[in-house]
């Protein structure tokens, strides 16, 4: 055997094993039965006079071929490469066998991509995610480390195609942000974002302190699904203080410049939601509500309450959660998750966006529990 081939083949051994796991752990004969089963749904007399049951059947088949399909694809290639390997193998190509490895890349990567993927089995995983930050203590540095955490996760989700609406943006006085809430829309946002709740750290030389002494700060992220509007919380009026100003901030020529931003305070709670972004008061105020809503329901699912109006006095412990993350920027440069214990010394990597083995690491904890 070629001597490239033969370094690698304890890999294609280890890729097989994995996909043939993978394979098992999705019961694929079963899964293709819950297709059929949905499909046989759709083909039933009146299937569409009940609009919201009709999208949601649909929503899951496409869901569920996806994850056949792509499998399927991934073990199909997997089994063209093993035939390109032993006609490299026959025939002492060196040529062909300098194809086998970037091809031995990808399937790696796809198997990765799938397993990941279904880790995110969770309720609300497929869900858009809405992301809040607020500064820790601090003032000034504080808020700018906000901002950067910010801007982290707007590079995150353009590098992996999700989409991003700013809800509401609250500037600092000198630099920074004060708070910020965003929309991360697309496929299984929630469950990747999910494990970015938490208190997030920073040592670094202050360009705020003229002496260039070494600063601590820490920002809170708080990650919650989006529910639509077909969860149903009844939530009384009397409990709501509603404040309305004027829109500032991020959003540029298409922050309307009236009265139209929305901020409303759950009193029994604290928990205070806003909105400047839409066209008019009142859509903002509906969607600040529909903000409220996923964050008490995310509350008392995650305390087990046993309903809404158990949720009191919601504590700061639970809204800032543990410290999850470390950044350090001097004297030596360390990104550090508290929880898996992976790290990376390629800080700028991170805070330009690339997050993806800190999600893969703590999706993977999930796993295992």
């Amino acid at each position: 055997m070629l001597i490239k081939l033969e370094q690698n083949m304890p890999r294609v051994k280890a890729l097989e094993e994995n996909i043939y796991s993978l394979g098992d752990s999705l019961n694929t004969d079963e899964l293709a039965g819950q297709i059929q089963s949905l499909e046989d749904k759709t083909s039933t007399e009146g299937f569409w006079n009940d609009i919201d049951s009709s999208k949601k059947i649909l929503a899951e088949l496409k869901r569920k071929k996806g994850i056949l399909n792509d499998f399927l694809k991934l073990k199909k290639d997997f089994e063209d490469l093993k035939e390109l390997i032993d006609l490299a193998s026959e025939s002492q190509d060196e040529a062909l066998a300098d194809e086998i490895i970037p091809e031995l890349n990808e399937l790696e990567k796809g198997y990765q991509s799938q397993r990941i993927s279904l880790m995110l089995s969770g309720e609300y995983d497929k869900n858009n995610a809405i992301l809040t930050i607020h500064p820790g203590a601090g003032g000034t540095e504080a808020q700018d480390w906000a901002e950067m955490l910010y801007r982290m996760y707007c590079r995150f989700a353009e590098r992996d195609r999700f989409k991003v609406k700013v809800l509401d943006y609250l500037e600092g006085e000198e630099a920074g942000i004060k708070s910020v809430s965003i929309l991360v829309s697309g496929e299984n946002a929630y469950g990747y974002l999910k494990g970015e709740a938490g208190v997030h750290r920073l040592v670094r030389v202050s360009p705020f302190d003229a002496s260039g002494r070494r600063h601590t700060s820490f920002a809170a992220v708080d990650v919650i699904p989006e529910m639509n509007d077909d969860i149903k919380i009844d939530i009384n009026e009397n409990d709501l203080k509603v404040e309305t100003h004027r829109s500032s901030g991020a959003g540029g020529q298409h922050i309307n410049k009236t009265d139209s931003a929305v901020r409303i305070i759950h009193i029994p709670t604290g928990i205070v939601v806003g909105c400047q972004t839409e066209r008019s008061q009142m859509q903002n105020r509906e969607t600040a509500m529909r903000m409220l809503k996923s964050k008490l329901l995310e509350i008392k699912e995650r305390e087990h309450f046993e309903k809404i109006e158990d949720i009191k006095g919601v504590k700061m412990n639970i809204e800032w959660g543990s410290q999850i993350r470390s950044y350090v920027f001097m004297p030596y440069t360390l990104v550090k998750d508290n929880r898996t214990g992976y790290e990376t010394g390629n800080i700028d990597a991170v805070m330009d966006g690339d997050l993806n083995g800190f999600i893969d690491a703590y999706l993977k904890t999930q796993v295992k529990k």
